[in-house]
């Protein structure tokens, strides 16, 4: 799925520092929710995203890449795509994405928000 489409959906769960406004956890948050997207914030609100009661669409992931890696080993939510957020890669997280076929992108929703319209 590629950003454009990402945007199209409804749901995402973001992962990381959502309530520092000077992180990109929040910036993103914020404004996914001011474009009236449905947010879940996960790393500092919610622990996992196991906690998350309902369907989730795209996962953001704005974290270091060691958690993020350890978050979705221990994830079974299903969902329909991650965006990983510039800065939150690693190898060894997109060769676990790859090995356990999750489809991803390498992105940014602040992008997708200021190019693709809901």
């Amino acid at each position: 799925m590629d950003l454009e489409n990402t945007m199209k959906e409804n749901s995402f769960a973001v992962v990381g520092d959502t309530l520092n406004e000077k992180k990109y956890a929040c910036i993103i948050k914020n404004r996914l929710l001011e474009n009236n997207y449905k947010v879940f914030s996960v790393g500092k609100e919610l622990k996992s995203l196991n906690d998350i009661d309902e369907d989730i669409d795209v996962i953001v992931l704005c974290i270091n890449s060691k958690e993020g890696l350890r978050l979705m080993k221990e994830c079974k939510k299903s969902f329909k795509n991650i965006v990983i957020q510039p800065g939150a890669e690693s190898e060894e997280l997109i060769d676990y994405l790859k090995e356990k076929d999750y489809p991803f992108i390498n992105g940014c929703v602040l992008v997708g928000l200021s190019i693709y319209k809901k």
